[in-house]
């Protein structure tokens, strides 16, 4: 777990985020498999957290899209702005 080695400390000048959908942006397999409520928050503030870093790795432009109900975690980010 924890943010993709691949984009620590990167940028990109647009970043495109697809599908950020509530049903998709937090895993139902991993909320499935979690058994203790302490263990869901954890899965819950690293699937948010995972959602921040990608979302700061755009420098000039970033698209976020959703087919149908947006993640829960949308509202947490417009409202940290």
């Amino acid at each position: 777990m924890g943010s993709c080695p691949t984009l620590k400390g990167l940028e990109f000048l647009p970043i495109a985020l697809m599908a950020c959908d509530d049903d998709i942006l937090q895993s139902q397999q991993r909320i499935e498999l979690v058994s203790d409520s302490a263990d869901l928050e954890e899965v819950y503030n690293t699937e948010r957290h995972l959602l921040y870093v990608a979302c700061t790795r755009a420098r000039d432009h970033l698209l976020v899209t959703s087919g149908d109900e947006p993640s829960e975690f949308m509202d947490d980010m417009l409202s940290a702005t």
